[in-house]
């Protein structure tokens, strides 16, 4: 297990046009020379963490999700354990920064979060074998799996129930070092909790993913496996506030606001 570190990408309050990779120190961002994907040298304070713009802390080609990896929530929609993982894609597209805003799409009338730990590729990763899958990870970082939940029943396949803009928020940041084995898994909405889980209650932990998906296709630097996500999945309204915590990791926030509330503003 590497040292840990937490490292971040930020941009200037309100920009997404200076983004740039740093790393955490305390409650001040410091500057990283090269990225965590590669040779980096980590720099000086260079702004203060309120001061700044979280994004997500990667830039996948693919964000590869796992279905119905805990049973209770495979149990919760009236499915079985899958027998292998169940796989599907968000596009890149649908990411989200922390405190960014999820937008609630007019096509879908049951907008529900998903907490989920999320595993971020460090080196082009196929054909891993399972005993070596830890080595091909960078850091991992939290997700909030948005699903139009309506629209995954009518539709039977997932593109479009997971693939709206802004239905992949991730972050706030990633941090390296960390044993994903046990890790506590939180959600809250408006403060009332509605998932809370460890990670050892997954289906197939993260070392299983890993080899499995590789086997499949070759993993890039950046690219993020979603998990799965605990039984708890419930609503999320026009003004509700949604945090997800993992031990060890952090909070990830964000606000929900429907599309016709936000074109208003």
């Amino acid at each position: 297990m590497t040292d840990k570190l937490t490292f971040l990408r930020f941009s200037r309050k309100g920009s997404t046009s200076d983004a740039r990779y740093g790393w955490l120190n305390g409650d001040d961002v410091g500057s990283l020379e090269g990225s965590p994907f590669g040779e980096f040298r980590r720099g000086e304070t260079v702004a203060a963490l309120a001061d700044v713009s979280l994004l997500p802390p990667c830039e996948p080609t693919k964000i590869v999700c796992v279905g119905r990896n805990y049973l209770a929530h495979a149990q919760e929609h009236g499915a079985e354990a899958p027998a292998l993982p169940l796989l599907f894609f968000k596009p890149p597209s649908a990411l989200l920064g922390h405190e960014g805003t999820i937008i609630l799409p007019a096509q879908s009338q049951q907008v529900e979060h998903e907490a989920e730990l999320g595993v971020i590729i460090g080196k082009p990763a196929r054909f891993v074998p399972l005993e070596e899958a830890l080595n091909y990870i960078c850091g991992y970082t939290i997700a909030n799996d948005v699903t139009a939940r309506d629209l995954q029943f009518s539709d039977g396949q997932w593109a479009r129930a997971k693939g709206f803009d802004t239905f992949c928020p991730l972050g706030p940041w990633m941090v390296t070092g960390l044993d994903p084995s046990d890790r506590v898994i939180y959600c809250e909405v408006n403060g009332q909790m509605r998932q809370m889980a460890s990670t050892r209650d997954m289906i197939f932990s993260v070392p299983q993913l890993v080899a499995y998906i590789s086997g499949i296709m070759t993993l890039m630097p950046g690219d993020v496996i979603l998990t799965g996500t605990p039984s708890g999945v419930g609503p999320l309204l026009d003004g509700d506030e949604v945090v997800v915590e993992i031990e060890g990791i952090g909070r990830l926030k964000n606000t929900a606001r429907s599309i016709e509330a936000r074109a208003e503003e």
